[in-house]
């Protein structure tokens, strides 16, 4: 016989935005239950952000003692992957055990239940043989899964996802990455600094494809001169493993062959076993849909990459404290997504806000681009090394507002936060061009950009 329990509100899904909205619905006096069928902090902490960019950041001291050469002296480098997978086991992941984190939501007054949750009607929750009805409401915070591309014979071979790549305490003497994107381009370029031969498959006809083509180009430049080996506009047909190795046949009749396959080809919700159908929604939908405070129904609310708003932590946390003040009846602004902003990790770090330039076309927005490239200002010239980059900005000309922008360049991720308040507050570039912008700095590339808006 089933246990019945009461709550004031469940959460289902306990990564980033779940363990945040438990955590501060308890703290305001709620009687929270909190579930999670995996490990409490979800995907960021355990095998994506904080991992991934241990690795991206030793990766990086390496790539920088090579450029001592012709700048400071005479260098010599040893990699160590061994320090590296240690410092992840030990430091990022106490060897992938959230008791920390269940500790850390329990403190806060939740009740933690470890187990896959099922919607079982309005205001019900189902988990093994437990029932818990919700007096105020549930959240649904269940995030995405890595998606594999339909390529035969891809799923009868024993692929690397990003967990698996992050949880490698050996490095493979060669890898294949399947997928051109923000995920596979990180990867690809620690590993290669790391002594492993990467090639990277992109079925598109540019690397970062939902970036400013001028990106990927960038990126693709830069891990060719580092050895990565690069195939765009390059579909893969089918996916062989002997036992030792992986081979992929791709469109145009060419075999590449390697030791490890990852396969980084974007992630998707998995709605299918959420009993959506018991609350009147689609299981079969790709995403959630919400309103401005959140809500994807009457007493149900969802948050982070279930939402389709953009897989990324911070747009998780975002969208769970507008949940919570929706729950706790506190006024507050809807979402608002026009400055979101989005950085992939390489060496020079691509960061990007709003709309790219094309996507601000297909909007029917007239548009005006202005650009620059970093190795060509003060501060790329004194870098020498490693001073890739560029600055790239989309104002829409009837309103006079910046609508994208994209920073790449050794600290993209840092300058995009001037031109994310830019956007988000709507400042006229009229304004933009009469501030100061320090001198030498990456950033003050963005002046010249707005002097080239034509």
């Amino acid at each position: 016989m089933a246990e019945e329990q009461q709550a004031d509100v469940v959460v289902i899904g306990l990564g980033p935005g779940g363990e945040h909205a438990a955590g501060r619905l308890a703290e305001a006096g709620l009687d929270v239950v909190g579930i999670e069928a995996e490990l409490v902090g979800g995907e960021c902490p355990y095998w994506g952000c904080v991992p991934s960019k241990m690795m991206i950041r030793a990766g990086n001291l390496v790539a920088e003692a090579r450029r001592v050469p012709g700048i400071a002296g005479a260098s010599q480098v040893t990699p160590d992957w061994a320090q590296v997978a240690a410092r992840i086991r030990d430091e990022a992941t106490d060897d992938w055990n959230d008791q920390v984190a269940v500790d850390r939501l329990t403190g806060k007054g939740a009740r933690f239940v470890r187990g896959r949750a099922r919607l079982a009607g309005p205001g019900r929750v189902t988990v093994d043989d437990l029932v818990v009805t919700a007096r105020r409401g549930i959240v649904v915070a269940t995030g995405t899964r890595p998606a594999a591309p339909p390529v035969p014979g891809l799923a009868e071979v024993p692929y690397w996802t990003n967990r698996d790549a992050v949880a490698v305490k050996e490095l493979p003497d060669s890898l294949l990455v399947l997928g051109g994107g923000a995920i596979g381009l990180e990867l690809a370029q620690v590993f290669a600094r790391f002594g492993t031969t990467v090639t990277v498959v992109e079925a598109m006809d540019r690397l970062l494809p939902a970036d400013e083509p001028e990106a990927g180009r960038l990126i693709g430049e830069v891990l060719e001169r580092e050895g990565v080996g690069i195939r765009t506009d390059a579909r893969a047909v089918r996916a062989e493993h002997d036992g030792v190795t992986f081979t992929l046949h791709l469109d145009g009749g060419e075999l590449l062959s390697a030791e490890r396959l990852l396969v980084a080809t974007g992630r998707r919700a998995e709605l299918a076993g959420l009993g959506l159908d018991t609350v009147g929604l689609d299981p079969a939908a790709r995403a959630l849909s919400t309103d401005g405070q959140m809500r994807a129904g009457d007493g149900l609310w969802a948050i982070g990459d279930v939402t389709g708003h953009g897989a990324f932590t911070h747009v998780a946390m975002y969208e769970a404290e507008i949940a919570v003040r929706s729950i706790l009846g506190d006024p507050g602004p809807d979402a608002d997504y026009r400055a979101l902003p989005r950085v992939t990790f390489t060496d020079p770090e691509v960061g990007a806000v709003g709309l790219t330039e094309q996507q601000a076309r297909d909007k029917g927005l007239r548009v005006r681009t202005g650009s620059f490239e970093l190795p060509s200002s003060a501060r790329g010239w004194i870098h020498k090394a490693g001073n890739d980059g560029f600055v790239k900005l989309v104002e829409d000309t009837d309103r006079g507002v910046l609508v994208g922008a994209t920073a790449a360049g050794p600290a993209g991720g840092e300058v995009l936060y001037g031109l994310a308040v830019a956007i988000q507050a709507q400042v006229p570039t009229e304004r933009l061009r009469h501030m100061i912008y320090a001198y030498p700095t990456f950033h003050r590339a963005v002046e010249t950009a707005l002097a080239d808006l034509r």
